[in-house]
């Protein structure tokens, strides 16, 4: 059974610095689960089918105008059969000052909140910090940097040098975003975010050192918070008996979380520039994006041909 995470009621106003109108008690033991949110415009026209109270409700201008378009009465019923379902949260975009609502709120202990955003942009803003906050998550062993902007996530054993290797590409002028355990978030169905649990944030340990605090050393510039992962690097020790792809046509992906991930495995021995060979391995990645491929290019010149192999996962799976 998967895992449900929820996020305060509190966080959300704080975030998106939220007017309260009515709380029934203290934000902070208000919880959100679902991040899909509603626009309850059948709602409010007593369609109740499929609706789902655990959504935080946005109403906007269109919400306003077609309930007041009836009479008392008819308002107050309408108003009374939405707020009697007991949505989780219900937030009034552009500053709109509906009373009947406010009354509502209250005998029905709603959460009712307001902003001065207009519908859609707010939406975009509350969806976002939804998808982040509640978004599927595991923990892994690794090291994430940002190299280039790409987002590359170094695994490998206990002891191969991932640690060593952040530094030196810290050094560099790039940014270190975890170390040593790396908590990664599907955002989205295309994405994964990548960032460090809060209390080993900008620590990193270098073995015959010690525990070094990154942001103190080398400046605020050389941490960021969050990043999104874009490449995978996997890191071993050389293995003679090996046979490593030495051409680059083979596209490999790891799969986390449900997600392919493009990835590649660098063999480590002594000599090798670690820092380097990642480098030019983020650069590579992002003229794969952009449509060149360098070893397909060669072939053809070659006339061999280029034909890149279908992307398969050739590396265990999270």
């Amino acid at each position: 059974m998967a895992a449900e995470f929820k996020l305060e009621l509190s966080k959300i106003i704080k975030e998106l610095a939220l007017e309260t109108i009515y709380l029934p008690c203290s934000p902070d033991s208000i919880f959100i689960s679902n991040n899909d949110v509603n626009r309850p415009g059948l709602q409010l026209g007593g369609y109740y089918m499929y609706f789902d109270p655990s959504r935080i409700q946005i109403v906007g201008k269109a919400e306003e105008s077609f309930i007041k378009q009836f009479d008392e009465e008819k308002i107050d019923k309408l108003t009374d059969d939405f707020f009697a379902k007991k949505p989780t949260a219900v937030i009034i975009c552009r500053g709109i000052e509906i009373e009947e609502f406010t009354e509502k709120a209250a005998k029905y202990g709603v959460p009712l909140l307001r902003t001065n955003d207009s519908t859609s942009e707010f939406m975009a803003a509350l969806i976002a910090l939804l998808n982040l906050s509640l978004a599927p998550r595991i923990t892994r062993h690794g090291v994430l940097v940002e190299v280039y902007g790409e987002g590359i996530l170094i695994l490998g054993e206990s002891g191969v040098g991932k640690s060593e290797t952040a530094i030196e590409l810290v050094k560099r002028g790039h940014r270190l975003i975890a170390d040593d355990a790396v908590e990664i978030r599907k955002v989205s169905n295309k994405s994964l975010v990548g960032t460090a649990p809060s209390n080993i944030r900008h620590f990193i340990e270098l073995r015959g050192i010690g525990i070094i605090n990154v942001s103190r050393i080398f400046g605020a510039g050389a941490v960021k918070l969050t990043e999104k992962i874009d490449y995978i690097i996997n890191i071993e020790p050389w293995d003679n008996e090996k046979v490593y792809d030495r051409m680059g046509l083979e596209e490999q992906t790891t799969e986390i979380l449900g997600l392919k991930i493009p990835s590649i495995t660098i063999p480590v021995k002594p000599g090798r520039n670690l820092a380097v060979i990642i480098e030019v391995a983020a650069m590579n990645n992002r003229q794969k994006k952009l449509g060149y491929n360098a070893a397909a290019d060669l072939l053809n010149r070659l006339g061999m041909g280029g034909e890149v192999s279908e992307p398969h996962s050739d590396v265990e799976a999270f």
